[in-house]
């Protein structure tokens, strides 16, 4: 009998992330089977579009995984991975994981509750409205009237929940908005618009118990993308410039690690998270969002951060293992 802790790596997905779910997933894989094979046997779970389990490339039914893993490394990102979803079923079948618990997800993925933590610990964030899907499909006239009266462009439109930039417009002339709230809608109940604030993105991750540190913040990240914003093709294209480390001065770098320690203890987060945030020369720094499940792509930036300081992903990998044990 194996003496090794089976890992199944949860990855893929029924979101619009699920492509960058199945790449996040078999990085962890290849990680565990590279560095840490001599602990851990790692094991295939994919999650189809459709919602079926497959463990191995066999179908699986999600009350049976219990039997076959002792542990989930979850690599899902978006809706059902990140939204609090899939850590209630592995609770209730009493599966331990990787990543923060169901209801801190379940916050961090809603961009209005987030909003609600920031600005309740103190967090500048930008100001913001919520609209509801079922109105823009209904009532988009009167929408569209009332922010005629009340917003002020240039602005940011997305999908209340969601990542990796997908469904995000900046609008910046009024007649772009009707394409923009039903581009956001497509993909939740329901759309936040934002106030735009023009300035250089950065994103800082925080590691749990690393290197001896309570919460350890990895360097953060300068984004300069080419289109001007940091959307779905920058992010997986390479179409932008990731400075590691930034160029900021000390003084930005250690308000941002502070505050991405700040906003992981805020909204109760496990293990790892990523802060996002836009730095104006004289308004100072904003947070975006919090990333509880940040993307472990080559591409993705927390593993960008991670070599910055003579890490890997395999670190990492091992590292989160042992705490979810």
């Amino acid at each position: 009998m194996s003496h090794l802790i089976r890992v199944g790596v949860l990855r893929g997905g029924p979101s619009s992330e699920h492509e960058v779910s199945l790449r996040s997933g078999l990085a962890v894989l290849q990680a565990i089977d590279k560095y840490h094979g001599h602990k851990y046997e790692p094991h295939d779970v994919v999650i189809k579009k459709g919602g079926l389990f497959e463990l191995d490339g066999l179908p699986i039914g999600i009350g049976n995984l219990h039997s076959k893993v002792d542990l989930v490394f979850n690599a899902l990102h978006g809706h059902y991975g990140e939204d609090g979803k899939v850590q209630n079923i592995l609770d209730i079948h009493g599966i331990p994981y990787t990543g923060s618990d169901a209801l801190s997800s379940a916050i961090g993925m809603n961009k209005i509750l987030s909003k609600k933590v920031f600005t309740d610990h103190g967090i500048k964030t930008p100001i913001h409205r919520e609209i509801h899907s079922i109105d823009i499909k209904n009532d988009l006239d009167v929408i569209l009237n009332d922010l005629f009266k009340t917003f002020v462009l240039p602005g940011i439109v997305k999908p209340t929940s969601g990542g990796s930039s997908v469904g995000v417009t900046v609008v910046r002339d009024f007649t772009e908005f009707p394409a923009a709230l039903k581009k956001a809608a497509e993909h939740g109940h329901s759309v936040i618009l934002e106030q735009y604030i023009p300035g250089i993105e950065a994103t800082c991750g925080v590691i749990q118990g690393f290197r001896g540190q309570e919460l350890y913040a990895l360097p953060p990240i300068e984004i300069r993308p080419a289109a001007g914003f940091f959307d779905y093709d920058s992010k997986y294209s390479g179409q932008s410039r990731e400075i590691v480390p930034a160029t900021f001065s000390n003084k930005i770098k250690m308000q941002i690690e502070e505050l991405a320690r700040k906003i992981h203890r805020a909204f109760g987060l496990r293990h790892y998270s990523r802060s996002d945030f836009i730095i104006h020369p004289r308004w100072g720094i904003y947070a975006l969002e919090v990333n509880t499940l940040p993307g472990l792509t080559e591409e993705s930036l927390l593993p960008k951060a991670l070599r910055a300081v003579g890490s890997d992903l395999h670190e990492l990998v091992g590292h989160v293992l042992e705490l979810a044990l």
